[in-house]
């Protein structure tokens, strides 16, 4: 009877896991992947250990000197290939066993993995536990009526632990430890299956499929009930281009119970692709309540609650089905997946910055974007013409707003069919002059591409006559090479080489509406389900490779050897290497929704993913009352004068004249402010960017990176350090006098980067300017700026260079510099002057050039200004100019 009894124990828990439940906290043994036998080594070689027990091994692949993949697998559903590593060198590495486990020692990580249940435990270099497994499960499952395995990794997971990253998600949380979240691909949302911790470790988990994170095995069905909420029209984007829309909304109720207090992570799932607005009220308390045109079709929300039954009630659109998933926070991380091969993950070991270097080690570096892909890009939903593009780019030289790339926009295909890749003769009769006329005005050219085609189009006829469209979908399939290269062909030939346009916009490659799912891919070979996060990748990929063989073979092809820019809107692991820029999808308006893009733009960054933006005043914006309305006035303020603190910035808007001058002249003024600081700042963001490329570095920093054990600082959402340097505390609400602001300890302090007033660390409170956010200075920090007034990017960083020093303590800093636009960096063609602060001597050493490159100018007019606090409180401004060619030079105050 007993025996009988645990029988129907395990049958209950394997049947509580497969809904996703992490029961690992409170029964591990149980959930150990194999009970059979000890874990035994099987096999050691180069590069790789495996342990085995019954039908389940162990893989241990050390990556670099402080990382290790791990990989436990009971078989290979589906032979997948290698999209997300790059091959590495193995690093060296001892193997010990000792009484109850093995050890695997590398330079700067050492990882234990115990004999009785195989469990993994990851320790520093010296002996120190950073984290450990609790549980793992791979169970065996079908995708399409074919084989697969649902598996789940359980972490211990403290609660003083602080987690970031997965992505570019809507729901406003930066700190992701204990949340519910479903990892898909759709319009402002990406998912990205990487984690950071303040303890000193970033994860990866590698599966290509949709990912739950912290998955939640108790849901409640919610039901419709007869009482309608609003009814409105709204003109939206589609996949068919913009289109007008009716929709209803109906009130939703439900009731959940819980058997004890505590915090709940809870995910409202729509039961659509795509959502209308978010929104979830408990006991008469709103938890969850956003609105746009287009949100993802699952929000989740940490919450308090007491033992006992509790109301819900949401108001959704008529057409959803919603239910809620909910599970009670415990001690514990997880990662599980429906469709994979089993567990697969990789553990970095490290300082933040050293995660995210070691990480890019493994997934692909970053090359650099060229230096107008850092100045003001200009967009707009759409330019009609090529008319209407030119004569807005003369304005703007007319003017006198600095800036580098115009955007077009969709649908200048017209009556060639969506994505056609062609010009309609009848509004641009010549794409080639508009690209030359820009570029005699000093500008670029972005251009809006898709990965799907329009089937009726003669493009289109003949990707389907060739079987290359992901089946009953529009989208091209990237998974078969031969679609991919055909894609690629009919892209070069028909506007990359005839027209030569600068940077390419790859729009909705998630791909929209999940359509993955349910499909087959490279020749029906594989379920869409395998790769239903990874399309971006090998969109990019496609497009990426495409043009940098063009540029590597230049002088044959007749094709500039520029570097390449893609703008996509989603991503995955890896993509960083092709060059990529992300931006946070078509979202509203509202001071919510600004602040939503912030964390949301800390949270992909953090993942490795550097380039990253958003369309500064939202995409979807509030009519024609836009252009007089004072409030909509100083939300975009605040959403432009952040942007300047963002790796790019853009700006963008649905069914919008974006230009400045149509809002009036307060907000022509404060733009043009915005745009004056961007360019003064060019020296040290190029600098910084190429500190991204050559040194693995983080631009849009989460304050974990920089103070990773101040607690206080770990719990803020909204500031942020931009570069190493630079603290930004954007103004997230209407109409303050004052802003608060926490300033982190560091040694001599803070600097008001606008007037200079010296500030100790903690909280602080300074006067709100209509014209910028708050922004602060680190003491020791050497801040190259540009002096006077530029057009463009190239004529900023050509400019006298004003150097800023505050002073405080020791400094130091790399001034980069290259021809801006090639390649020819990656061959060592590029100069660096190295400045370094000597408190105690009051002295700036400009350090003796190192490189060089074509186009250098040998000789730089300097302004060294010296900021530093004074015995009465004041502070003290100094200035001294020097001319630097290119040999040591020291500058004493």
């Amino acid at each position: 009877m007993m025996k009988k009894s645990y029988c129907l124990l395990l049958f209950f828990l394997v049947c509580i896991g497969w809904k996703g439940q992490s029961l690992a906290g409170n029964v591990p043994g149980l959930l150990s992947v194999s009970q059979a036998s000890e874990w035994t080594l099987e096999e050691e070689k180069v590069g790789q250990v495996v342990f085995r027990s019954a039908d389940t091994s162990l893989k241990l692949i050390p990556l670099n000197d402080g990382a290790v993949r791990v990989i436990r697998s009971k078989g290979i559903a589906h032979q997948v290939p290698e999209l997300v590593y790059l091959q590495t060198e193995a690093p060296s590495y001892t193997l010990k066993k000792g009484k109850d486990t093995y050890l695997l020692s590398l330079k700067g990580l050492k990882v234990q993995v115990a004999v009785s249940d195989g469990r993994v435990s990851f320790l520093s270099a010296d002996g120190k536990e950073i984290l450990e497994e609790e549980g793992s499960r791979i169970q065996p499952s079908v995708v399409q009526g074919e084989k697969t395995y649902v598996s789940t990794q359980t972490f211990h997971s403290p609660s003083d632990e602080y987690l970031y990253g997965l992505g570019q998600f809507q729901d406003g949380y930066l700190n992701v430890r204990g949340l519910t979240r479903r990892l898909t691909q759709v319009n402002t949302q990406i998912a990205i299956p990487f984690v950071m911790s303040n303890r000193g470790y970033g994860l990866l988990w590698n599966n290509y499929g949709l990912t739950d994170f912290n998955p939640a095995s108790s849901v409640v069905a919610l039901q419709k009930t007869g009482v309608l909420g609003d009814k409105v029209t709204v003109n939206v984007t589609s996949t068919e281009g913009g289109k007008e829309e009716v929709r209803e909304s109906n009130v939703f109720i439900g009731s959940l119970k819980v058997e004890s207090d505590g915090q709940y992570a809870l995910m409202l799932d729509v039961g659509s692709t795509m959502a209308r607005k978010h929104n979830l009220v408990i006991d008469g308390r709103t938890v969850i309540d956003q609105n746009n045109l287009w949100l993802p079709p699952t929000a989740s929300v940490l919450v308090d609650l007491k033992a006992g039954e509790h109301s819900l009630r949401t108001e959704l659109t008529k057409e959803n089905t919603p239910k809620l998933f909910f599970r009670k926070v415990d001690a514990t991380t997880t990662f599980r997946s429906p469709v994979s091969n089993g567990i697969d993950y990789t553990f970095f070991a490290g300082t933040a910055d050293e995660v995210i270097a070691s990480y890019r080690e493994v997934t692909g570096e970053v090359p650099m974007l060229p230096v107008w892909a850092l100045g003001y890009i200009h967009c707009r939903e759409r330019f009609h013409s090529q008319k209407e593009l030119l004569e807005t780019a003369s304005r703007f030289r007319k003017e006198k707003f600095p800036v580098d790339l115009m955007v077009q926009d969709w649908q200048y295909w017209g009556k060639y069919g969506w994505n056609a890749m062609r010009f309609d003769e009848a509004d641009y009769p010549s794409p080639r002059e508009m690209v030359d006329s820009l570029h005699r005005m000093d500008m670029k050219l972005m251009l809006s591409v898709w990965s799907k085609v329009d089937q009726n189009s003669v493009l289109g006829k003949r990707m389907a006559e060739k079987d290359y469209y992901i089946p009953g979908t529009p989208w091209i399939d990237f998974f078969n090479p031969e679609a991919a290269s055909f894609y690629w062909q009919n892209f070069r030939d028909s506007l990359v080489l005839p027209i030569g346009i600068d940077a390419w916009w790859l729009d909705a490659t998630e791909p929209e509406n999940d359509d993955l799912v349910g499909r087959r891919v490279n020749h029906s070979s594989f379920p869409g389900e395998v790769f239903r996060n990874v399309y971006p990748l090998v969109v990019n990929k496609t497009v990426y490779e495409g043009l940098r063989n063009l540029s590597a073979n230049g002088g044959k092809q007749g094709f500039f050897s520029s570097r390449t820019v893609l703008l996509t809107r989603s991503g995955f692991p890896g993509i960083q290497r092709y060059g990529v820029a992300t931006w946070s999808g078509d979202v509203g308006n509202d001071w919510d929704t600004f602040r939503r893009q912030i964390v949301a733009g800390l949270g992909i960054s953090v993942c490795g993913l550097p380039w990253w933006t958003y369309d500064a005043g939202g995409f979807f914006r509030p009519g024609e009352v836009q252009y007089t309305d004072v409030h909509f006035h100083e939300r975009f303020a605040r959403w432009l004068q952040t942007s300047v603190f963002l790796p790019l910035m853009r700006v963008h808007g649905y069914m919008t004249n974006t230009e400045f001058w149509n809002y009036g002249e307060k907000v022509t003024e404060m733009a043009r402010k915005s745009l004056a600081l961007r360019y003064r700042l060019l020296p040290y963001i190029y600098s910084e960017s190429a500190w991204v490329s050559r040194e693995n570095g983080t631009m849009l920093r989460p304050l974990v990176m920089d103070f990773p054990k101040d607690t206080q600082a770990l719990s803020l959402k909204y500031q942020y350090m931009f570069g190493r340097s630079l603290l930004v505390s954007p103004i997230v609400e209407e109409g303050p006098d004052t802003w608060k602001t926490y300033l982190p300890a560091v040694q001599g302090g803070w600097y008001d980067f606008y007037d200079n007033q010296h500030l100790s660390s903690g909280w602080v409170q300074t006067q709100v300017s209509p014209d910028y956010i708050p922004v602060f200075v680190k003491a020791g920090t050497i801040l190259p700026l540009a002096s006077g007034c530029a057009d463009d990017a190239k004529t900023a960083l050509k400019s006298e260079l004003e150097i800023r020093v505050y002073a405080g303590k020791d400094g130091m800093y790399q001034l980069y510099e290259d021809e801006g636009t090639n390649y020819a960096y990656e061959k060592g063609e590029y100069s660096c002057i190295r400045l370094d602060w000597d408190e105690s001597r009051s002295t700036l050493v400009i350090g003796k050039r190192t490189g060089k490159y074509v186009g250098m100018d040998t000789t730089r007019k300097m302004k060294i200004v010296k900021v530093t606090p004074s015995a009465n409180g004041k502070v003290e401004v100094a200035e001294k100019s020097v001319i630097y060619k290119g040999q040591e030079l020291k500058v004493v105050f």
